[in-house]
């Protein structure tokens, strides 16, 4: 193994991967290598993120983590988008629905 790398994990950490990677076996052949891969560059962010915020503290690293890691929509979101293209669809086929009440009660709920 390279010595010289610093990002290593742990043999805690390796165990964990070959418990969850038994898991997905079936699943995904590669289930091993993309955790591992996935560590590797969660490492990489949080070691540029230091970076950013030790030499360009104006810059502010949060702007690079949320552009490298977005979060995905939340569930609010999705299903607002889906009745809105469900809106359309019944829309289009001449069956107009006032699906008003939905919306409302969709938007009522918080953000997360």
């Amino acid at each position: 193994m390279n010595d010289q790398h610093p990002i290593i994990p742990t043999p805690e950490l390796v165990q964990q991967w070959v418990e969850k990677a038994n898991e997905y076996i079936e699943q995904e052949e590669y289930a091993f290598a993309t955790i591992a891969a996935q560590w590797g560059a969660d490492q990489e962010l949080e070691a540029c993120c230091e970076w950013l915020d030790y030499n360009c503290p104006s810059v502010g690293a949060h702007h690079l983590r949320a552009a490298r890691r977005p979060k995905p929509p939340s569930l609010k979101r999705v299903a607002l988008l889906q009745l809105d293209t469900l809106n359309a669809d019944l829309g289009l086929g001449g069956r107009g629905v006032d699906l008003s009440q939905i919306r409302r009660a969709l938007e009522a709920l918080p953000d997360d």
